[in-house]
C-alpha cells in the first residue's frame, strides 16, 4: 500500500503591497520565524490610485507576472501551507476586485483583503513578535498608508489608517514637496495614536523606512549591518530626514547607491512623514522593525502558549538543537551559571539573566569552526544573526560572551573595538565573567552531559570553590583549576578546586 505522502512543514506568505509584491517562505510556523526564502517585485500598484481610483494597467501586468514566479517558487519549494494577503491598494482601487480574482486564480489561494485596522493590528502583533516587551507607536509605512496603533508589551489598543503611503502621498501631491508636506501636517497634527507616544518608542514599519534605516547605519559608521533593532534617538532621526530632504531638493538622492533605484523617488516622503511624526508625537527613540504584518499574521495563528515564549530564547534554542555538540548540555550550562550568580551574589535583572541563559545556549555553536577563529566567526554569527526579540546591544552582550569563551580574555585577543563600544563598560565586564564561565564548563564537561551537575560552586572567607563530586574527580587537573582562579579573580574572589 502506497503510504501518503508528508505534508511539508514550511508555509509562505505572499505580501500584495501598494509598492511591492512580496514572497517569503518559512522554514516552519514558529514562535522564532527562520526565513528559506525572500523575494520581492517593486511593482507600484498604487501608483495613481489616490488620482484615478484605479491599479494602473502596467503595475497590474508586472504584479501578475510576480506572482505566476511566486506560485512556480511555492510549488518547486515544495511549500506546505500558503497565505495571501493584499492591502492599501487593492482596498482603495475600483478595479482591486478584478485584480484579486486575477490573483487568486494564479496564486491557488485565497487573498484576504486587509482592511486598515487589520493592517493596523497585524503590523502592532508583528512588533510584538520580533521586539521584547515593546512599548510605544508602531508605525506602519506601506505604499498606500500609513497604519498607526499603540502596543505595550502584547496589549494592542485601536488603531488609524492614514492615506500617507510613500506612493499616495507623491500621488495626492503631483510630486509637489511643498503641497505633500500641507497633506502631512495636516493629516498628522491631531492624531490621537501619535500623541499617546510622547516620550516612548517609536516602532518603524516598511520597506522605505527600512531604506532610511540602512542609508543611516552606512552613514553613521555603525558597525553592524542589521537593521531589525537598529536604535536611533528621536532628535538624531529627526535632524537625519531634514537632511535627507535638503538632499533631495538638491537633487542628490540619486547617489545613495544602497537603495533600489524604485525606491529611491519615495525616500523623501518617508523622510517626511517621519519628521513630522517626531514633531507631533515626540517620542524618545525610534526604533526600525522588519518583523510587520506577514510576521503578524503568523503570530497571530499560533497557539497561545507558543505566543507566551520569548523569541530570541527561541531562536538560540534552534540554533544550539543545529550546531552544539550537545543540545542538552546547554541547558544543564544555564543551570549551573544560575547556581554561580546566587553563590557569588552577582546581581542581575530579567533582561540580564535572559541574555545570559541565551548565551549558555550558543556557547557551543563554533565547535566546527578551526580553533583560530571560532571567536571572530560566533561574534559575527550572533550580532549579524537573523533573530529578532533582541535589542542590538543585547546582540553584542551574548555574541562577546560567546567570544570570550573562544579567544580568551588576554589582551592579545580583544574583540573589535567597535563592537565592545555598543555595551557599557559594566557590561563588557559581565561578558569577560561569563565567557570566563564557559571556559571552565566547557573545558571540565568537553560538552557532554551528565558533567555539571556533579559540580558545586561554595563561598567562604573571600573564596570560591568548585567542588568536584568524587565519581568526577578525576576530571581535576592544573589547567581546570587555572582557568577557574581567573573566574574568580573576575569576581573578587580566590579560586580553589575542592574533591569531595
Amino acid at each position: 500500500m502506497k503510504r501518503p505522502r508528508k505534508r511539508a512543514s514550511s508555509v509562505a506568505v505572499i505580501d500584495i503591497g501598494s509598492n511591492s509584491v512580496r514572497l517569503v517562505v518559512y522554514e516552519t510556523m514558529a514562535r522564532s520565524l527562520v526565513t528559506i526564502f525572500n523575494e520581492k517585485a517593486l511593482c507600484g500598484l498604487g501608483r495613481e490610485v489616490q488620482s484615478t481610483g484605479l491599479l494602473a494597467e502596467d503595475a497590474v501586468a508586472k504584479a501578475l507576472t510576480a506572482l505566476r514566479r511566486f506560485r512556480a517558487l511555492c510549488r518547486i519549494q515544495q511549500v506546505g501551507r500558503v497565505f495571501a494577503i493584499a492591502t492599501a491598494a487593492c482596498r482603495d482601487a475600483k478595479n482591486g476586485p478584478d485584480f484579486i480574482a486575477k490573483a487568486e486564480r494564479i496564486c491557488g489561494a485565497h487573498i484576504e483583503i486587509l482592511s486598515g485596522p487589520r493592517e493596523a493590528k497585524l503590523s502592532a502583533l508583528g512588533v510584538v513578535s520580533g521586539i521584547h516587551n515593546p512599548d510605544g507607536i508602531v508605525g506602519d509605512l506601506g505604499g498606500g498608508s500609513l497604519e498607526l496603533i499603540d502596543v505595550q508589551k502584547n496589549r494592542i489598543h485601536s488603531g488609524v489608517t492614514l492615506p500617507l503611503g510613500s506612493l499616495a502621498l507623491q500621488d495626492l501631491s503631483d510630486k509637489s514637496l511643498k503641497r505633500a508636506e500641507r497633506i502631512v501636517r495636516d493629516d498628522l497634527s491631531d492624531v490621537a495614536q501619535l500623541k499617546a507616544g510622547r516620550g516612548r518608542t517609536f516602532y518603524a514599519v516598511g520597506g522605505t523606512w527600512r531604506a532610511l534605516a540602512r542609508i543611516h547605519i552606512v552613514q553613521s559608521g555603525y558597525p553592524l549591518r542589521v537593521m531589525h533593532g537598529y536604535s536611533i534617538p528621536a532628535a538624531d532621526a529627526l535632524d537625519f530626514a531634514r537632511r535627507l530632504r535638503r538632499l533631495a531638493a538638491a537633487n542628490m538622492l540619486a547617489d545613495i547607491e544602497m537603495v533600489a533605484d524604485a525606491r529611491r523617488p519615495l525616500l523623501t516622503y518617508a523622510a517626511l512623514v517621519l519628521e513630522y511624526i517626531i514633531r507631533v508625537g515626540q517620542p524618545k527613540t525610534i526604533v526600525f522593525s522588519t518583523f510587520g504584518v506577514r510576521e503578524g499574521l503568523l503570530y497571530e495563528m499560533l497557539p497561545p502558549q507558543e505566543r507566551a515564549k520569548d523569541g530570541f530564547i527561541c531562536a538560540a534554542q534552534t540554533l544550539n538543537g543545529l550546531l552544539s555538540r550537545s543540545a542538552r548540555h546547554a541547558e544543564e550550562l544555564v543551570a549551573w551559571t544560575d547556581r554561580l550568580m546566587r553563590v557569588v551574589k552577582l546581581r542581575e535583572t530579567e533582561e540580564d539573566r535572559r541574555l545570559r541563559h541565551a548565551a549558555c545556549l550558543l556557547s557551543d555553536i563554533g565547535w566546527r569552526v578551526h580553533p583560530d577563529h571560532r571567536g571572530e566567526e560566533t561574534l559575527s554569527l550572533i550580532t549579524n544573526g537573523n533573530f529578532g526579540s533582541i535589542s542590538h546591544q543585547g546582540r553584542a552582550f551574548v555574541a562577546l560572551s560567546v567570544f570570550y569563551r573562544y579567544a580568551g580574555l588576554s589582551e592579545e585577543n580583544e574583540p573589535p573595538t567597535q563592537i565592545r563600544e555598543l555595551v557599557p563598560p559594566a557590561m563588557n565586564e559581565r561578558a569577560r565573567i561569563l565567557g570566563a564561565a564557559f571556559r571552565v564548563a566547557h573545558l571540565i564537561s568537553a560538552a557532554r552531559t551528565g558533567v555539571l551537575p556533579a559540580t558545586h560552586f561554595r563561598t567562604g572567607s573571600r573564596k570560591l570553590m568548585l567542588v568536584f563530586e568524587h565519581r568526577m574527580v578525576d576530571l581535576v587537573a592544573d589547567r581546570v583549576g587555572s582557568r577557574f582562579k581567573q573566574l574568580a579573580r573576575l569576581v573578587g574572589r580566590a579560586g580553589s578546586i575542592v574533591r569531595s
